[in-house]
């Protein structure tokens, strides 16, 4: 099999009918149930996964054409009070079993709009601009179940033999994917033996050879509440006898962080980083250099291309060590401040000083460290013997814990440089990555003996979750051509 066969058919049918469906689906405020607590009232969840079964529906060849995705069973489940999910089940080709099971992820919520977007760009304005689809949630992560059939469909069609796949794509996983423990438990004995789960919902260091997501870090946070008073009271009068709540607040935060460095303070947060993900993390310093950290929208830089070559002449990194700031960004836990309440705007701020202060905090931790944990360790940190003796409360709301790759076989790994080289004539790399994704975890016990391709299109300047988030469309293409290459090359059993 030769992936160039491939290429024209993958990239027609990306520009006749998935790039259309992916402009239908960023028009869609699909927000996840933890940014939309009526999401079932509002039904735009339902909707796009009506949209996504339906394109899916549409894929089975008709009658006289070459069996394409033949005998695909597809369906949408929604367990009582759950969020919708899809599921599908297509059976293997070319005299393969099912022994070799590969199951494809992926999912349709969506994190909220967030400010900053660019004049003519908006989170629900789908604009094909420079080979990008800007908008919320094609590149994270809507494009999965699309790419993950085109790849299928275009070994079909060549009859090129493949094993069986399944694909589970939901509509939480923004919210930590609290539905989908039951849904997997739901379709246990459906499932059968997986050996291999394809994850496309992560990301890439640039946009020129396949990346291998090797770790992902955990998440805990909540809600930190400080109150010194009843109602506001005047600033003249109360300021020097009074604590400011936002100064108690800020002494509860050093407790978690160094305010200098940023380096979290309490043990528990930490853990050792295993050598070789120290020697993955120095591969992938070489390959990317001063892009680790050049890839941010400092305020002295632009969006433009041509900021990468750019040195920020204000706004500077943490560290601009390119291994240092990946293993930042991997293996070591970091603390944000990603909310506010209780603060009035601007023009409401009169000279009142605040009854108090409330801040939504979000702690990454490392892959190995246990959620439930650091989320106690954090409640107990901040609550302890309270500044003043004000009301100090912490809420906690995450507990997601990270993930980390098991060893994968010679076999494999030599397979995915392969394939990334005929792709893009560059073998693949290995790198972990900050963000979070609680399938993985869950997946990891439901299939111990399974191994994992993790990876995505979320590459630089990409900016998942913030304003101006795009999807690199050349980039999608290849990892679909990508894709099929290795789940044909699946039916060598010694490989998985």
């Amino acid at each position: 099999m030769n992936l160039n066969d491939l290429k024209a058919q993958i990239d027609r049918q990306w520009d006749e009918s998935i790039l259309p469906a992916l402009v239908d689906y960023v028009k869609i405020p699909a927000k996840s149930p933890a940014f939309d607590p009526s999401w079932d009232a509002h039904g735009h969840l339902k909707s796009v996964v009506e949209m996504a079964h339906a394109w899916a529906s549409h894929q089975c060849s008709q009658a006289g054409e070459t069996p394409v995705l033949a005998g695909m069973r597809l369906e949408i489940l929604q367990l009582e009070g759950k969020t919708p999910c899809i599921f599908f089940d297509v059976p293997a080709t070319g005299m393969q079993g099912s022994d070799r099971t590969v199951l494809f992820y992926g999912h349709l919520d969506k994190q909220p709009e967030m400010s900053g977007w660019r004049e003519d760009l908006g989170p629900w304005k789908p604009v094909i601009e420079s080979g990008r689809l800007y908008g919320r949630g094609s590149a994270d992560d809507g494009y999965a179940l699309y790419a993950a059939l085109a790849a299928l469909a275009s070994l079909d069609r060549q009859s090129i033999a493949r094993p069986r796949c399944l694909g589970l794509i939901e509509t939480c996983e923004e919210s930590g994917s609290p539905d989908l423990p039951e849904y997997l438990e739901h379709l246990k004995p459906r499932l059968g033996d997986v050996s291999l789960v394809i994850g496309l919902d992560s990301g890439c260091g640039n946009y020129e050879q396949l990346w291998v997501t090797t770790s992902l870090r955990g998440l805990v946070g909540g809600v930190l509440s400080v109150e010194i008073l009843q109602e506001g009271v005047h600033s003249g009068n109360a300021s020097g006898i009074v604590p400011s709540s936002f100064r108690v607040a800020r002494r509860l935060l050093n407790r978690l962080d160094d305010v200098d460095s940023g380096i979290v303070v309490s043990p528990v947060f930490h853990a050792p980083i295993p050598q070789e993900r120290i020697n993955e993390a120095k591969q992938a310093g070489e390959i990317l250099g001063d892009m680790v950290w050049k890839q941010f929208p400092w305020v002295s830089c632009s969006h433009a291309p041509a900021a990468y070559e750019q040195a920020c002449q204000t706004s500077q990194p943490t560290t601009t060590d390119p291994v240092e700031a990946i293993l930042n960004r991997t293996w070591r836990p970091a603390l944000s401040v990603t909310g506010a309440a209780a603060l009035p705007s601007l023009d409401m701020a009169g000279n009142v000083l605040r009854p108090k202060t409330v801040l939504k905090l979000s702690m990454r931790i490392p892959p190995s460290v246990d959620a439930e944990q650091a989320s106690q360790e954090l409640k107990r940190i901040l609550e302890r013997d309270a500044p003043y003796q004000a009301r100090v409360r912490f809420e906690a709301d995450w507990a997601a814990s990270g993930w980390h790759a098991p060893a994968m076989p010679a076999g494999l790994r030599q397979l995915l440089d392969e394939v990334s080289i005929k792709t893009f004539a560059k073998p693949a790399a290995y790198m972990g990555e900050g963000g979070t994704i609680p399938f993985m975890t869950m997946l990891g016990a439901h299939f111990p003996q399974a191994q994992f391709l993790i990876t995505g299109v979320l590459g630089p300047q990409s900016n998942a979750h913030g304003p101006n988030e795009f999807l690199d469309i050349a980039y999608a293409k290849s990892l679909t051509r990508l894709v099929a290459g290795l789940i044909a090359k699946l039916a060598d059993a010694a490989l998985v």
